[in-house]
């Protein structure tokens, strides 16, 4: 497929529907999980933050006037999410970057899982094993212990690395496995970009569900733009870590998040129930209505609904459905094509896309070849 031929332009932001070509579809890709983004109660919160506080901070965090709302709403954050504490950064790629910059020694061993995303990468290229996540979860155990055997006097810094979920196919990661590691110091890091706000209780993400063995230093990075609908990023570790991430040039010397941002997060806390009770919803009708098709794979109470048939895209698009499809994270990568639901959808957007699906899966069987 030529990735080119998926490319469609817009010149609004998407939400249940896209208007293309003078035609509105209905909108079932994207990452806005909670659909924040075009919810008018929170554009009215984003609004008074920008009253208050204007479009950007223009100085370091590190500066010697101190924003209150940064220590309050990283507060907020790390509270909720049970972590010991947060920071945040501009973006999600930063805040990975950020962790991963400050891990690196030269004697620093990075093992990565099969889908670690680049926002985790400590270079350019980095060496991405073949397998699954569970396949690799399983070996850890054999490569500590032979780093270990290897290593001589000096241990190097091991820094596991990966994603709390397998977005692009809707498969949440689970780690069981940490509690049950040999006895070798080492850091985990997962990106949870594409499960803090939907994965978890109440959306809390995944750092209050690893293990922490006292052998393992568990830090969380994670975009808050996906489903906390916040242009941003955040890390969740131990202050002493995150204390000196701040005092890093790369902290210091980059741009803070929006201010105006953290103060609609802080104010914000009915309409995120409300937005997760509505996609568990959203999740639990469209699940029931194509469980039997056999067309997808995904997670329980998780909004992403991964297909292998390629064809179902121009399908629905030809239904004026418009779902993802493009290739990801590198352009020469094969197409993946998902559905992706979000709080936005109503049940009739739902019921009509459940419909489709099952009109594609009748229409396949009828044109499978006869024996």
């Amino acid at each position: 497929m030529n990735l080119a031929e998926n490319f469609h332009q817009t010149n609004h932001l998407p939400s249940r529907t896209v208007w293309l070509d003078n035609q509105e579809y209905l909108f079932f890709s994207g990452t806005s999980y909670l659909g924040l983004p075009q919810n008018s109660d929170f554009q009215l919160l984003v609004g008074e933050g920008l009253r208050q506080y204007g479009s950007v901070y223009g100085s370091s965090r590190n500066g010697n006037l101190q924003l209150q709302i940064y220590a309050q709403a990283e507060q907020k954050l790390a509270d909720w999410a049970g972590a010991p504490a947060a920071l945040t950064l501009s973006s999600g790629m930063l805040a990975g970057q950020a962790v991963v910059r400050q891990l690196w020694q030269e004697n620093t061993v990075f093992l990565y899982s099969p889908d670690a995303h680049p926002a985790v990468w400590h270079a350019p290229q980095v060496n991405i094993p073949a397998g699954t996540f569970e396949d690799w979860a399983a070996q850890i155990p054999k490569m500590l212990l032979e780093i270990k055997q290897n290593s001589g006097v000096m241990l190097p810094q091991i820094v596991l690395v990966t994603n709390s979920t397998d977005a692009l196919r809707g498969k949440l990661h689970h780690f069981d496995w940490v509690a049950d590691l040999p006895d070798v110091p080492l850091t985990l890091v997962v990106d949870d970009s594409h499960g803090l706000g939907v994965r978890g209780w109440s959306g809390r993400g995944v750092f209050g569900e690893i293990p922490k063995p006292p052998q393992v230093q568990i830090i969380v990075t994670a975009s808050l733009a996906k489903a906390m609908g916040l242009a941003g990023g955040v890390i969740f570790a131990k202050p002493s870590f995150l204390q000196t991430i701040r005092g890093s040039a790369y902290f210091g010397g980059c741009s803070p998040m929006a201010p105006h941002q953290l103060w609609a997060y802080w104010h914000a806390d009915p309409l995120y129930a409300q937005a997760q009770e509505q996609l568990v919803q959203n999740i639990t009708l469209f699940s029931g209505l194509i469980k039997n098709l056999g067309l997808f794979s995904s997670s329980p109470n998780y909004p992403v609904f991964h297909t292998q048939r390629d064809d179902l895209y121009p399908f629905l698009l030809q239904n004026q459905v418009l779902i993802y499809s493009f290739s990801y994270p590198k352009p020469t990568d094969k197409a993946n094509n998902r559905i992706v639901l979000s709080a936005w959808h109503t049940a009739n957007d739902i019921q009509h896309l459940a419909h489709l699906c099952q009109v594609f899966a009748g229409l396949s069987i009828r044109t499978q070849p006869t024996h």
